[in-house]
């Protein structure tokens, strides 16, 4: 019995190894569709003519550089190279004519392959892209397949049950049958995409718990790329763009409810490099935590707000506060905003490029309703659940203060 507890200790843990592995190359490919898009919205990917043929969806590599620099992604264009090379060797992006395998500071034209068509679909792609998918179709239908649940008296924050999600996959025409439903499951565990809650247990079809490893929403810093990823740093629930994830001891990732100590909080991860030093509240974090190794900086962010009001000051008729209202769609990362305190809360800092400050959020405004429930007598942690487990489209009434 005990060989046979050894052996299964080493399967685990092989089967944990792979699964790190692969999570790597999905963040990999995550930070480059990311990049992608970026691009393709900032007008930097777009036709160009060269020696009288047109190139479509192509970049040049000369400018990417710059914009890298330009937008902080990179502090100098040799670690703007390594980064570009990076998704080069991945075969993300590529020389248009494929006659260089180096990336370049030079007027060269490149092109990211799901562009053009020629992205190598092998199997722990699909899979990958398959874990993606499904992980965004769940955040954005209206169903309570991920919620905080219990296993073996202890709580596990957006957790799904294997038997309901295997209901959910047949009932969406995902998958057939239930035993081909179990398999995906399988594979998107040894894949790295979910975790038993506990990491005791492959994909059943049962009562277990599980949840998603990976947070496909958050924005990844392109420095991540050339290093090997920290484990230990959770991520955070705490605000609308991050989960949170216990203080782990390298063996258990689940995502517990588990308070952070007094002395250290962990921080919210912000969904834009730029906002990298200007969320959270005392002692907390300010990188995106989880699928970064970079040591993270300990800062200390006091409040934006220089008085606490109450509830009742803000609805107080012919008072100093005026109400707005804010729609605001997220894009593939996020809503671009933190929120903070307590009865009622307040927008501690706003994304300067992300949805929300598109529609004229500011900092300092307290959150009155989201999606025309009333949150003033509620803490930023139930506030920010409502928004994570909401649709991506999202209104907001808030309170700001009239300038006189």
């Amino acid at each position: 019995m005990v060989l046979e507890g050894r052996e299964m200790d080493r399967i685990g843990t092989t089967m944990q190894k792979k699964a790190a592995e692969l999570e790597r190359l999905a963040e990999v490919l995550v930070t480059g569709e990311q990049l992608r898009l970026r691009l393709h919205e900032g007008k930097v990917i777009k036709d160009r003519r060269h020696h009288l043929r047109t190139y479509p969806n192509c970049f040049v590599a000369k400018e990417l550089i710059d914009w890298l620099i330009e937008h902080k992604e990179a502090s100098d264009r040799d670690t703007a190279i390594k980064i570009m090379q990076k998704l080069l060797d991945q075969s993300i992006i590529h020389h248009v004519c494929d006659e260089h395998r180096e990336f370049k500071d030079m007027k060269l034209l490149y092109r990211f392959r799901k562009d053009d068509g020629t992205f190598p679909l092998d199997s722990e792609a699909k899979v990958f892209m398959r874990g993606q998918r499904l992980y965004e179709k769940l955040m954005n239908t209206e169903n309570n397949l991920i919620q905080t649940r219990e296993e073996e008296g202890m709580a596990f924050e957006r957790a799904l049950v294997a038997s309901e999600f295997i209901d959910w996959l047949l009932q969406e025409g995902e998958m057939p049958t239930r035993e081909e439903a179990e398999q995906l499951g399988r594979r998107l565990l040894e894949h790295g995409i979910i975790q038993h809650v506990t990491n005791k247990h492959h994909f059943v079809d049962g009562p277990l718990l599980y949840q998603f490893r990976m947070n496909f929403r958050r924005r990844r810093r392109l420095i991540e790329l050339l290093h090997e990823r920290g484990r230990g740093i959770p991520e955070s629930h705490d605000s609308p763009f991050c989960l949170r994830k216990q203080q782990s001891d390298g063996s258990n990732t689940s995502f517990l409810s588990v308070s952070p100590t007094k002395e250290i909080k962990v921080a919210v991860g912000v969904r834009r490099s730029s906002m990298s030093s200007s969320c959270g509240s005392s002692g907390y974090y300010s990188s995106s935590p989880t699928l970064s190794s970079s040591p993270p900086v300990l800062c200390n962010p006091k409040s934006v707000v220089k008085r606490q009001v109450t509830p009742e000051e803000l609805l107080t008729p012919g008072g100093p506060f005026i109400k707005k209202t804010f729609t605001i769609v997220g894009d593939a990362v996020g809503w671009g905003f933190v929120v903070r305190g307590s009865k009622p809360c307040h927008i501690q800092a706003v994304d300067p490029g992300g949805p929300a400050a598109a529609v004229g959020m500011k900092v300092c405004q307290f959150v009155v309703s989201v999606n025309g429930l009333n949150v003033l007598c509620h803490d930023y942690r139930t506030v920010s659940n409502l928004i994570l487990t909401g649709p991506r489209t999202i209104v907001m009434e808030v309170m700001e203060e009239a300038l006189v």
